[in-house]
């Protein structure tokens, strides 16, 4: 569409603007942002290339992450109005985010938004999408409005969901992910196909844990893709973006390649290739699980759970070795990507080690018979014996 549009997405309630209401300053513009920029009035893209490596998306895109707005009283339903011009068939989509009980945060979710429980600290998230003959959508004003509704009675949250999929290597080293991160070579992330999940920059909120039979790594994801970007498959079926009749834990590009589900073709009517549900950087592929081929692994996505999380932060901007033993000599079993998220299970004295978070012999346990030093793992103070 061309010319000024006005976009309302919610409750009536939005006309009266009062402490449940607030309008963001779309010019507060951070490196962690990715491929936007303020000029003349409005947010538009930049023009960089910024797009779904993993996902081969042929449009460039780009996102205004807007800082935590703290609600006078929790509230469940997020709405916005926004003033914006959508060119052709460019994509607009605004975005929210709870902070939940415990600390984590809800999946990102388009506007108007239910989030899975009341928060009082809200993010909002302005995702764009240029047209195929190179316009950008241009955003000059948005207003959210913030009600507590009827609670829709969620999944109980204890165990982060695991599944077997299809893991393929990304590569594309020099390439752009989604959120605006270079590849470089030997990297630690992951892709996962939907933006529900996507970590800002330099953020880990969105992190996995990929295992083979005797390896794990943790990364943190970055990227959208293998195949599709609106297929969120370990979320309860009725709540998946796309491909509500597959059953949950199942990639749709695995069910168009074994079942020939969609014609056996991606959301972009592609052919798919292969089964892939998740896609591993090349330091996460090669060096963090040894792998030397394409293969199925375990992935658990351990924002859906509950528990004790902490943040890898290495020293240099590295993965952290992940050892079998509270020894700086032990066997390395996997590798923890810096920023990564992981659960932390418990501790042991063993080792002292300096890092990030200073010198400490203390180790946590991250997965069974997996451990590491405290000294780079920021969020923990300390959890129980092991």
């Amino acid at each position: 569409m061309l010319g000024t549009t006005l976009l309302t997405t919610g409750p009536a309630s939005l006309a009266a603007p009062g402490e449940s209401t607030w309008t963001p300053d779309l010019a507060q513009i951070t490196e962690d942002d990715a491929n936007v920029r303020f000029t003349g009035g409005a947010l538009r893209l930049a023009g960089e290339p910024v797009r779904a490596a993993s996902a081969m998306h042929d449009r460039d895109e780009g996102s205004l992450v807007l800082a935590a707005h703290e609600l006078a009283t929790p509230a469940n339903r997020i709405a916005a109005t926004v003033d914006a011009t959508v060119p052709g068939d460019a994509q607009l989509s605004v975005d929210v985010r709870g902070e939940l009980a415990g600390g984590e945060w809800s999946e990102w979710t388009t506007a108007p938004a239910e989030l899975p429980e009341a928060a009082k600290r809200v993010e909002v998230r302005i995702a764009m999408v240029n047209s195929r003959d190179g316009r950008s959508p241009e955003v000059r004003g948005l207003r959210l409005s913030a009600e507590s509704g009827p609670q829709v009675a969620a999944e109980p949250r204890a165990a982060a969901r695991s599944y077997r999929v299809y893991a393929t290597r990304e590569g594309l080293v020099g390439g752009t992910t989604a959120n605006g991160h270079v590849i470089k070579s030997r990297d630690h992330f992951v892709a996962l196909p939907s933006g529900k999940s996507l970590s800002p920059k330099n953020t880990g909120t969105y992190s996995v844990k990929v295992c083979t039979a005797s390896r794990c790594a943790w990364a943190a994801v970055w990227d959208k893709g293998p195949w599709n970007i609106k297929d969120d498959y370990w979320n309860p079926s009725a709540q998946r973006e796309m491909w509500k009749n597959l059953p949950q834990g199942k990639p749709e590009a695995q069910a168009a390649y074994q079942d020939k589900y969609n014609g056996g073709k991606d959301g972009f009517g592609r052919v798919v290739q292969n089964p892939a549900g998740i896609d591993l950087a090349d330091g996460t592929f090669w060096d963090g699980l040894k792998l030397s081929d394409n293969a199925w692994v375990t992935a658990t996505y351990l924002w859906t759970g509950t528990g004790t999380f902490g943040t890898v932060r290495s020293t240099g901007g590295g993965p952290v070795n992940v050892r079998n033993a509270a020894k700086s000599t032990a066997t390395q079993v996997g590798m923890a990507g810096n920023y990564a998220r992981a659960q932390v299970d418990c501790q042991v004295t063993g080792d002292s080690v300096t890092g990030s978070q200073g010198t400490s012999n203390v180790w946590f346990r991250i997965h069974a018979g997996m451990y590491v030093p405290k000294a780079f793992v920021s969020g923990v103070a300390s959890v129980r014996a092991c």
